[in-house]
């Protein structure tokens, strides 16, 4: 489909460029979770295991509903292309309509989800823990959502280093503030998890505030604040937005929620499996945001075309994301071969989760080029706003294949802790290869 001669290294230059500050963007939200479990590590196994098992639940929800401000992105980006701003604008206008609503449904339903957590097959000590954290970790969906319904529409015009900026500043308040109240220093009382917990609210309080302020000052945004029309949310505007935001969150929710379900198979093993997991689980996340960072790029260049009505370069651009994803996931391999027992040992000394994390590190390192590549051709899919097909084939990869593999590799099989990982693997392969097709076939 994509010859030699389709190449153009603008679109490398141009991609890398708007990439580079997602991705220290979306990958700040992952250091929020990574500072917290080095910090909390350090409080014990059990800590850790409580850390990573509220986390895993919380994500779910979590990323369900940055999926959903994600669907403003394309709507934004194709208007803006075309020479709209001010269609975009009424995009804008119409998110904050709806988002914020979304946001209270979502937060009542994720706290009731408490109800369920003695249930799901963890030890007492790490319910206890459970509960407190992640109803901290709940109530900070509502601002993020705010946070998160600018930050798409900035990326929507093609600025991406605003949404950096601030989560760059929020997230070493949150490693200050983690500091402060994990321990109790300075006069506060040592709070522990839920020190972790608090901390990540107030930084996620802050990021909407500091928008807004960006908001009102910059003259990047003169066009919204000079803009004095009055926006309706009609039934069929809104039905366009959940349209493209649901299917983008229905596929974040089947990937991390097949995650999330290893997690809970990976607490039958044990506190310290679980631990291990969790040390892994993070380190693969980490690279995988890196990745969607480039991802997001990729949605914005593809919606911006699509509005220009060029098919050419949209091709292009998405080559060139697709070669700049595969050699950075060949450096990520490489690290995790190589530093396979030494980055675990970072986070807990204890030397039986420092061995289960390395058996890990060895198939998760396996599973990364094919990561970057479903994740770059998603959002190419995403900003030609092809996002129903995509969310099937998530959830034909994952639940009936990848689940099933890693119960039976692991249970079954008895290929312990690395046998739930092995199932990720196979489900990761064969939603890339459909991915791929699609794309293909979009293009033809």
């Amino acid at each position: 489909m994509i010859s030699a001669s389709s190449h153009n290294y603008n679109h490398y230059r141009s991609n890398l460029n708007l990439a580079l500050p997602v991705v220290l963007s979306q990958a700040g939200q992952i250091v929020v979770v990574f500072a917290d479990n080095l910090m909390v590590g350090q409080l014990g196994a059990t800590q850790l295991a409580a850390a990573a098992f509220a986390n895993s639940i919380f994500l779910v929800g979590m990323v369900f509903g940055i999926g959903l401000a994600m669907g403003l992105t394309p709507l934004v980006g194709t208007a803006y292309g075309s020479g709209d701003r001010d269609g975009a604008i009424r995009w804008l206008k119409k998110g904050f309509k709806i988002y914020p609503l979304l946001a209270i449904v979502q937060a009542l339903l994720m706290a009731s989800i408490v109800l369920l957590i003695p249930y799901m097959g963890q030890s007492s000590e790490v319910v206890r823990l459970t509960i407190p954290y992640y109803l901290i970790l709940v109530l900070s969906i509502i601002p993020f959502q705010y946070f998160f319904v600018y930050k798409q529409y900035s990326e929507g015009l093609g600025n991406t280093r605003i949404a950096m900026s601030i989560t760059v500043t929020a997230n070493l308040l949150n490693i200050l503030l983690n500091y402060i109240l994990i321990y109790g220093k300075i006069g506060f009382p040592a709070l522990g998890l839920n020190g972790a917990g608090i901390a990540t609210f107030i930084s996620r309080l802050i990021m909407p505030l500091l928008f807004f302020a960006f908001f009102k000052k910059l003259n990047f945004f003169h066009p919204e604040r000079a803009f004095k029309e009055r926006v309706k949310l009609t039934k069929e505007s809104a039905k366009k937005i959940l349209n493209i935001g649901l299917p983008i969150g229905g596929q974040s929710i089947v990937e991390v929620l097949t995650f999330s379900l290893g997690s809970i198979m990976m607490g039958w093993l044990g506190e310290k499996a679980l631990a291990a997991h969790q040390i892994v689980l993070s380190l693969a996340s980490f690279a995988f945001m890196s990745a969607s960072g480039l991802a997001a790029a990729t949605t914005i260049k593809v919606s911006h075309f699509k509005g220009m009505n060029n098919k050419v370069a949209i091709i292009k651009s998405v080559k060139a994301s697709l070669v700049m994803v595969t050699i950075f996931m060949i450096c990520s391999v490489t690290a995790f071969m190589l530093l396979r027992f030494t980055i675990p040992g970072w986070f807990v000394p204890d030397p039986e989760v420092i061995k289960i994390a390395g058996g890990l590190m060895l198939i998760a390192g396996l599973f990364q080029i094919f990561d970057g590549l479903q994740v770059i051709t998603l959002g190419a899919l995403r900003g030609l706003e092809d996002v129903k097909a995509p969310m099937l084939f998530l959830m034909i990869a994952y639940f009936p294949i990848a689940l099933p593999i890693s119960y039976a590799m692991t249970f079954v099989f008895n290929f312990g802790p690395q046998g739930i990982w092995v199932g990720y693997l196979s489900g990761l392969v064969m939603v890339a290869t459909l991915l791929l097709f699609r794309f293909r076939w979009k293009m033809k």
